[in-house]
């Protein structure tokens, strides 16, 4: 368990290695993953890799009481699959109750070697890990949703890997801030890990270029606004601005989810 500050509230969540969002998960097409879970908390616990081909290999796909058992208190579980004919973004997550809100974090597949992107090499590659985020206890929630046998409470915010945006309260040191160069071609793994939501994505002043959709590469195209819907994964390339204007350029990321969104483009998606 950990302890993190959002909201202006302290609360005690589960994580994986302490971390919000837990550790990237890096391989190659045709490599073979192995990945010992231990469990530290209170809770069962179970991992999905979400879109993985569980090819011959399905006691390893996670969702607990379907393909396994879940991993209990002091016990642990070896997952073992072959990533076989993916490349590409997609994430791993909790799926057991309501953990997943906190227990996610980015699986990054690179083509094999010698094998290039088919579209500009990106200068850097940067997962962007969408989430949501309550107030009160997660688990609670889910457990009275269960007994009045309606939905569960909306969340109190997002997060953009796992801090908060600028629009919220107690936000001194909770705000994601990525440092990039004009003129440079950046990779954004876009990742929507929310449980409730679609999520609009935008950045301020930029046209982002699609080029691939839950591990598929798609024909490059440009939008400002990119859709992403819940466990959907999108690569997008931002070619940042070859001018500075000012002496720090700063530019919003902005997220909004498909309910507030009505005719015309929130105001947090606008520069």
């Amino acid at each position: 368990m950990q302890n993190l500050t959002r909201l202006c509230q302290t609360k005690s969540i589960v994580t994986v290695n302490g971390q919000l969002p837990g550790p990237t998960i890096t391989a190659r097409e045709g490599d073979r993953v192995i990945v010992n879970v231990v469990n530290h908390v209170r809770y069962n616990v179970s991992i999905h890799w979400h879109g993985i081909r569980q090819l011959r290999s399905g006691w390893a796909d996670g969702p607990a009481y379907i393909t396994q058992c879940p991993i209990q208190t002091g016990q642990s579980y070896v997952y073992n699959f072959t990533v076989t004919g993916q490349r590409g973004t997609l994430f791993w997550h909790a799926h057991i109750s309501w953990i997943r809100v906190t227990v996610y974090g980015a699986i990054v597949i690179l083509p094999k070697r010698e094998v290039p992107y088919p579209f500009p090499q990106p200068y850097k590659e940067v997962p962007i890990i969408f989430g949501e985020w309550w107030k009160a206890d997660t688990e609670t929630i889910i457990s009275q949703a269960h007994q009045t046998g309606g939905a569960p409470n909306i969340s109190d915010a997002y997060t953009i890997n796992g801090l908060l945006g600028p629009l919220y309260n107690c936000l001194a040191k909770d705000t994601l801030k990525l440092k990039v160069k004009p003129g440079k071609t950046y990779l954004l793994r876009l990742i929507n890990a929310a449980l409730n939501d679609e999520l609009f994505f935008s950045i301020a002043n930029h046209n982002l270029t699609v080029v691939e959709a839950h591990v598929v590469y798609v024909k490059p195209f440009k939008t400002n606004t990119v859709l992403i819907t819940r466990g959907q994964t999108t690569n997008v390339l931002l070619k940042t601005k070859k001018t500075i204007q000012m002496p720090l350029s700063l530019w919003l990321l902005g997220l909004m989810p498909l309910a507030l969104l009505h005719l015309t483009i929130p105001p947090l998606l606008k520069s």
